[in-house]
């Protein structure tokens, strides 16, 4: 278990459990208080983890000791794992990630990792990326209440914004602003100091989702990886995407196949962003936006291309 996790009080009852350095699995979570009533935004990728994180906001907030609401910002298992320790919240999530729940349960995962060293370089990739965590024993609990485009809660007297800005990263992809403390919980729609994954697409909504944060002109903005930011992070995120919008552009009209775009995209400045292996997957999923029809690569060879990237 990492010991670097930290719980950063954000004022007005709002804090951030931050886990650097935010590479594969390394998610943040964060957490609304008012009086007595609390929200939590996400939990983490395994029990241990989200535990102790419950711990760290139980000690610092009395209204955390019992987790009225949890929101899910999407349906990675890094932010929903950990669902079952606060099982008797209200589970909040956009109906896509609700939809999408199943499609990589704890057990998928406990089993690739169980096979790993039978994957050649794509399971001592997966190794890598995913052996400290503990998938074993993992009830999936789902969300319990679903919604679209906007929810508004209340939490005590703080009002409490859900905007799904999915698909983009995932298919029902939400953040949650709390307009009077300035602050935005972005979930995966931000990675900062690390390279974005698009699982699912299109590139327009996650750049118009970059926009709205950056438009909201927060004054703190919990990413889903990577340490605290404000909206010049959002536009950081943007400007990737654009960036590899249009080298990919322009190696699709070229004639060049997924796998040779994402060896022959060259970075530059976004190449010291951790994980950026990462193109494998953004390289796939624009390709299919632009009109691809060959048949996509499955799960072990993409981890075997990221793999080849990242040496």
């Amino acid at each position: 278990m990492r010991d670097d996790a930290s719980l950063e009080d954000l004022g007005q009852g709002l804090f951030a459990w931050l886990q650097p350095d935010g590479s594969w699995g390394l998610s943040n979570a964060g957490l609304v208080t008012d009086g007595d009533q609390s929200l939590l935004i996400d939990t983490l990728y395994d029990l241990p983890l989200t535990q102790r994180m419950l711990d760290a906001m139980a000690g610092a907030a009395p209204a955390a000791r019992q987790i009225d609401t949890l929101v899910n910002t999407h349906a990675n298992g890094d932010h929903c794992f950990g669902n079952q320790l606060v099982a008797d919240a209200r589970i909040i999530a956009s109906t896509a990630t609700a939809e999408e729940w199943d499609e990589v349960p704890p057990a998928m995962m406990a089993a690739m990792l169980e096979g790993a060293d039978q994957m050649g370089e794509a399971g001592e990739f997966l190794k890598r990326a995913f052996g400290a965590y503990r998938f074993e024993g993992i009830t999936p609990t789902p969300p319990k209440e679903t919604f679209d485009g906007r929810l508004d809660l209340r939490v005590g007297d703080l009002e409490v914004e859900l905007i799904e800005v999915g698909p983009a990263h995932t298919r029902g992809d939400v953040i949650v602003h709390v307009p009077s403390a300035g602050a935005i919980f972005t979930g995966d729609i931000l990675f900062i100091d690390g390279t974005p994954i698009m699982w699912e697409g299109p590139v327009a909504n996650w750049i118009d989702a970059c926009e709205k944060i950056a438009a909201l002109d927060p004054q703190v903005v919990v990413p889903g990886h990577g340490p605290l930011t404000d909206k010049r992070g959002a536009l950081a995120v943007r400007d990737y995407l654009v960036y590899v919008r249009d080298e990919t552009r322009k190696r699709y009209d070229a004639g060049l196949s997924a796998r040779e775009a994402a060896l022959d995209i060259q970075l530059g400045d976004f190449s010291a962003w951790l994980d950026s292996e990462r193109i494998a997957v953004n390289v796939l999923t624009l390709y299919k936006e632009f009109g691809d029809t060959s048949e996509p690569p499955g799960a072990l060879e993409t981890f075997a291309l990221m793999a080849e990237l990242s040496r």
